[in-house]
């Protein structure tokens, strides 16, 4: 559940981006010549030099999808939900904003060896579970209650707004915080899918709501409102409708999600105000009855002149996954980093997980610790899509490690009107901040 942030990703080498084109997410018609071109600059053979992953294949297609992103795994891994923007029957974006789809995980290996450019996994029964026009972002399954999803949206089409943003070498970067974003929940048994399928959890439609999970329990909502006008952790019993608000620090805070065991919860925040994304985790405070009442003060994972940001817990609880630019503004990557296990600890070393060239963003982990799922712009025509790759939890620590950053300049630039995107979205340098 991310950030909505809309990276505009303009290139030095690129031309300008236009009204239409908010994002420099390379077309699913980009020439063969152009694709052949940029797999030459890749540095590195990345299924080689990602060693922690096996088996990497694409799971979305720019045949159907313009852009695909943000999946998260249902409990036993059977289906997925994710974000994202079809072609029309023109070639077309059919919209300007995300919808949200499910969509079964079928794994037609069973058993045989797959060479390296084989897909095991692919998507059936892709269903899209939004109403037409609306944005929405940050797909969550109800960990008790199988036939129900969780994800934020706007129910009908958002008004334009003013986007914010700032430059960090060659790339600009934009948000949007529609203030008709609220938290909704669907029953995925129904057969069609209107306005009136989706029941509204949190959020009145005038003030940004999203960047939802919840505890492993099912009973608590994790999310992040704008409602004190500035971006904040919530935490909501989901019996007694009780809203409990979890941070009040300067910086926008977003983006959570909770450990394994439910015992802490892992985010994003702009603590500095300067635009460099830093993750924290902190303790879960319980009353007695076991409801969410705050939490205890927050500990830094990371702290350094990158942007880091979508973090997403092992399912042992003992690792970190996020997305960085630690490795250079124009690359993001997804690094790996151990849970502090108190703030006496010193800042963990962040291991390298991806390796290629284009944005690798998002991270999602199966609950058995055994599938990578993620966002990536590693495929023909460099867009997003989503990539699934075989891995183990235990390896994650065993990436080569990453040298910090030095550069922490930003720029801010001239606010533009933007489409929305999501929450952990789907654009690119990256894409936008989860």
């Amino acid at each position: 559940m991310t950030l909505i942030l809309i990276f505009i990703c303009a290139l030095a080498q690129s031309s300008a981006p236009t009204k239409d084109k908010v994002e420099a997410v390379a077309p699913a018609t980009q020439s063969a010549n152009s694709d052949m071109t940029r797999a030459q600059k890749d540095p590195v053979d990345w299924r080689k030099a990602e060693g922690v992953l096996s088996h990497q294949m694409q799971l979305t297609l720019s045949e159907r999808f313009v852009k695909a992103g943000e999946a998260y795994f249902n409990s036993d891994a059977t289906q997925i939900v994710f974000q994202a923007i079809e072609h029309d029957a023109q070639g077309n974006p059919e919209s300007e904003y995300y919808s949200m789809y499910v969509a079964q995980l079928r794994d037609e290996g069973k058993g045989q060896s797959f060479g390296p450019d084989l897909r095991r996994y692919r998507l059936k029964h892709i269903r899209r579970v939004s109403p037409i026009g609306s944005a929405n972002t940050c797909g969550w399954f109800h960990p008790t209650k199988p036939n129900t999803l969780i994800f934020a949206s706007t129910i009908s089409a958002p008004l334009k707004q003013e986007t914010p943003g700032y430059q960090r070498g060659t790339r600009n970067y934009r948000w949007s915080f529609p203030p008709e974003m609220r938290v909704v929940e669907l029953d995925l048994g129904a057969k069609e899918i209107t306005t009136e399928s989706l029941k509204t959890i949190v959020g009145d439609g005038k003030a940004y709501t999203a960047e939802c999970s919840t505890s492993p329990d099912g009973r608590t909502l994790l999310y992040t409102s704008l409602e004190s006008g500035d971006g904040d952790l919530y935490a909501m019993d989901m019996t007694s409708k009780k809203i409990t608000r979890l941070t009040a620090l300067t910086g926008y805070d977003g983006g959570g999600f909770f450990s394994p065991d439910g015992k802490k919860i892992v985010w994003r925040a702009d603590r500095n105000a300067d635009n460099l994304l830093q993750i924290f985790v902190a303790d879960v405070v319980f009353d007695s009855t076991g409801a969410v009442v705050g939490i205890g003060e927050p500990i830094a994972v990371t702290n350094d002149g990158a942007v880091n940001w979508a973090p997403y817990f092992s399912p042992n609880g003992k690792v970190i996954v996020y997305a960085s630019s630690r490795v250079g503004h124009d690359n993001y990557e997804l690094l790996a980093v151990p849970v502090p296990a108190d703030r006496l600890a010193p800042l963990g070393q962040p291991r390298r997980v991806t390796h290629a060239g284009g944005a690798d963003l998002l991270p999602a982990i199966s609950p058995d610790g055994k599938l990578l799922m993620w966002t990536s712009q590693r495929g023909p025509g460099r867009s997003s899509q989503l990539w699934l790759a075989n891995m183990s939890q235990n390896d994650l620590l065993m990436g080569e490690l990453v040298a910090p950053v030095t550069d922490t300049s930003s720029t801010p630039v001239t606010t533009t009107p933007s489409a929305t995107t999501s929450n952990n979205s789907t654009n690119a340098p990256a894409e936008k901040p989860k």
